[in-house]
């Protein structure tokens, strides 16, 4: 079943989303994985970060973007 609500095409919406001011500065975005779902496609959106060599994180269902090539450190409290 096709849920997409937006006039835009899949590509054209990915465009949009890294054509954003952050991305050009090397920041962070985030979206709702169900968005990106909808409007993309995971395996199309995972596509594209995988070519632009960014890391992807996934936490209750917001999907943040790290928008650099450098590894993502995680960070813990001590307990």
């Amino acid at each position: 079943m096709d849920t997409r609500r937006s006039p835009l095409t899949p590509e054209v919406w990915l465009h949009d989303l890294f054509a954003s001011k952050s991305v050009a500065q090397g920041g962070v975005i985030r979206r709702k994985a169900r968005d990106i779902e909808r409007f993309a496609g995971m395996d199309a959106f995972m596509a594209e970060i995988e070519r632009r060599g960014f890391r992807v994180a996934e936490n209750s269902g917001q999907i943040v973007i790290f928008c650099k090539r450098a590894p993502v450190r995680w960070l813990t409290p001590i307990s």
